[in-house]
């Protein structure tokens, strides 16, 4: 789905000049933004006239540097949620006009002043059944060396996900896990830490499940149901699946701002969710699109799996992200 860019500057990104007609639309690249291109940016294109130019992937330190030098050239940006929580209130945001967007609509756990939902998904946990005798059921299995030898996969970088995920295979009720007992999880973690294989894009994680070099792990659920659908024998456990979401944001001092609040509207309604959810395998924001997909699709959407799912706070990372990604890549380095 995307490689998360951590640092001002830790890759460069084109710039395109906007045309009077013009938007550009930033997002993390892959397969993920061919969806939104598809879905989103060429129908709006049709209906309105404006041009959507692609740039990415997002870069956090990129719109740090464009807002605080007044010069934004990005209009509308995929982000994170829990960055979305955080970059809002620090003023590098618009507000979302609202008598625009139809938040009326929208699962009001993706809604901030400053941004919607792009998607939401599930790390669930996947593994390449045709590689090994027996796959991994729950987030106790995955942790566990002796039952279920060999190289697992985890998300490299700081965000929801691992660290909630270690604390659950250790035990802690989902009720309980905020805030996070890191010290706990960082104890959990070393008991695998020379099992692991970390995989940094959505691309990444499926070649090491189709190829064994990891036989199972920590996935999107999206990746695992490409990887299905092109005939791997993949099984997925949706056992206390963890969601999170992107959002859509617009940075303070684009040029451009009505377009982005038009575009939004539109990404956001039911039939370009809806499409976004059946090219992609996560999950729509807006609550009417369902309705729109095939009930066959929506089986393997997250939205279907709710029973055991757990939803990580995004309010509680946005103010720790900072302080969690110190420790956590001080402990990858280690």
């Amino acid at each position: 789905m995307r490689l998360k860019i951590i640092l001002t500057g830790l890759l460069a990104t084109a710039t395109f000049p906007a045309a009077a007609a013009d938007m550009v639309f930033t997002s993390w690249g892959g397969t993920t933004q061919d969806a939104q291109t598809a879905a989103w940016a060429k129908p709006f294109a049709a209906e309105t006239g404006t041009n959507v130019l692609q740039d990415g992937p997002t870069d956090y330190g990129k719109i740090k540097a464009m807002v605080e030098s007044g010069n934004v050239s990005w209009d509308v940006v995929d982000v994170e949620g829990d960055y979305a929580a955080q970059a809002g209130p620090a003023g590098l945001l618009e507000p979302l006009d609202f008598s625009i967007i139809d938040k009326s609509k929208l699962d009001p756990r993706f809604v901030t002043d400053h941004s919607v939902g792009s998607f939401y998904y599930s790390f669930v946990i996947g593994c390449n059944a045709g590689a090994v005798s027996e796959c991994p059921k729950t987030w106790a299995d995955l942790f566990d060396t002796t039952k279920f030898p060999g190289k697992r996969t985890f998300y490299k970088w700081s965000a929801p996900g691992v660290i909630e995920a270690a604390l659950l295979a250790d035990g802690v009720a989902p009720a309980d896990l905020y805030p996070l007992d890191l010290d706990r999880a960082f104890k959990k973690l070393d008991t695998i830490k020379g099992e692991i294989i970390w995989w940094s894009s959505g691309a990444q994680s499926q070649q090491l499940l189709a190829s064994a070099e990891a036989s199972f792990g920590s996935f999107w659920n999206g990746r695992l149901t490409a990887l299905a659908a092109d005939g791997m024998p993949v099984e997925t456990s949706w056992d206390q699946n963890i969601t999170a979401a992107d959002s859509l944001v617009v940075p303070k001092g684009t040029q451009n701002k009505a377009k982005a609040m038009e575009f939004i509207a539109y990404a956001t309604s039911p039939k370009a969710q809806a499409e976004m959810a059946a090219a992609t395998g996560y999950a729509p924001i807006n609550l009417d699109s369902p309705a729109l997909m095939d009930p066959e699709i929506r089986k393997t959407l997250p939205d279907q799996q709710a029973a055991t799912q757990i939803n990580a706070d995004m309010g509680y990372w946005a103010k720790n992200r900072d302080a969690i990604g110190e420790r956590w890549y001080a402990w990858q380095a280690k």
